[in-house]
């Protein structure tokens, strides 16, 4: 990966978790695959993220993938020290996957959906934002999950001055529709605006940047199988709240939410990858 920074090649790092808990399998090696092979297809470098024997990895090969699929725990920042101190296999969420990227020098990333503030529960914010807050990258992403609060979400990324840009839209996309209600900061049109203004808001001194990226494809329905997800699983907390929720959401909508979760998550590292081509040639 190292050789990629200097060559030139655009680097697209890619988190683990949803690997490692976000999708069943086989929809899970399916998506991780098929983002790495979008990021080549552009030109590009895939950087999928993960702990493994005790070292933070940064780069994995197809039998690496293969592992963390076949059994990790979920890792977040504050995870990664004593995962690699026990030698775990560990997948990492975008927050640890935002810290490892930085650490290597790595600008972009791209996932679904980032975490966010749970409904009911304004007290119970993801990582993510906070290391958006630290990390100089920017997650390319089809919003947040729209099983979280999207309005304290978007909320609370303008209280920590973190950019969400539009790809191509006025409004940050619920991950399974492209409407949300909630309006992004600044609207981008095309890899190479997107590019510019990444380029400029860094050279102001912001850190993490969010682009947000319509679904190429609805779900029907989502937001009353979101509401019907958190109600039926009120009752979880910590760690196994965004997986059960998405696996309820999986069971409410037949499967189909798990095809627009593979869909979507490759088309945002697609493009990611055409912007990170876009910013090493401007």
């Amino acid at each position: 990966m190292a050789d990629a920074l200097t060559q030139g090649i655009p680097v697209v790092a890619l988190e683990t978790s949803i690997l490692g808990q976000g999708l069943p399998p086989p929809h899970n090696l399916k998506a991780a695959r098929a983002c790495e092979a979008a990021i080549r297809e552009e030109g590009g470098a895939p950087a999928t993220v993960a702990v493994l024997d005790g070292r933070l990895r940064v780069g994995l090969s197809d039998a690496e993938l293969e592992r963390i699929a076949a059994g990790s725990v979920k890792v977040s920042t504050r995870d990664l020290g004593p995962a690699m101190a026990r030698g775990s296999a560990g997948a990492t969420t975008v927050a640890a996957t935002m810290r490892a990227a930085a650490m290597a020098g790595i600008r972009f990333l791209a996932t679904g959906g980032i975490g966010g503030i749970h409904r009911g529960h304004p007290e119970d914010q993801s990582a993510d934002l906070v290391e958006l807050a630290r990390s100089p990258v920017a997650v390319f992403c089809a919003g947040a999950k729209i099983i979280l609060d999207l309005r304290l979400t978007v909320e609370r990324l303008e209280s920590l001055g973190i950019p969400v840009l539009g790809y191509g839209c006025d409004e940050f996309p619920a991950f399974y529709s492209r409407h949300s209600g909630c309006p992004v900061s600044a609207r981008v049109d095309g890899s190479a605006e997107a590019a510019r203004t990444l380029g400029a808001a860094w050279d102001t001194g912001v850190r993490g940047i969010v682009v947000a990226i319509p679904p190429p494809a609805e779900l029907e329905g989502a937001e009353e199988m979101a509401r019907r997800a958190v109600a039926d699983e009120r009752d979880l907390a910590g760690a196994d709240v965004t997986p059960r929720l998405l696996a309820r959401m999986a069971e409410l909508s037949g499967g189909r939410s798990l095809d627009l979760n593979i869909d979507l998550v490759v088309n945002n590292a697609r493009v990611a990858a055409q912007v990170a081509r876009a910013f090493l040639a401007a």
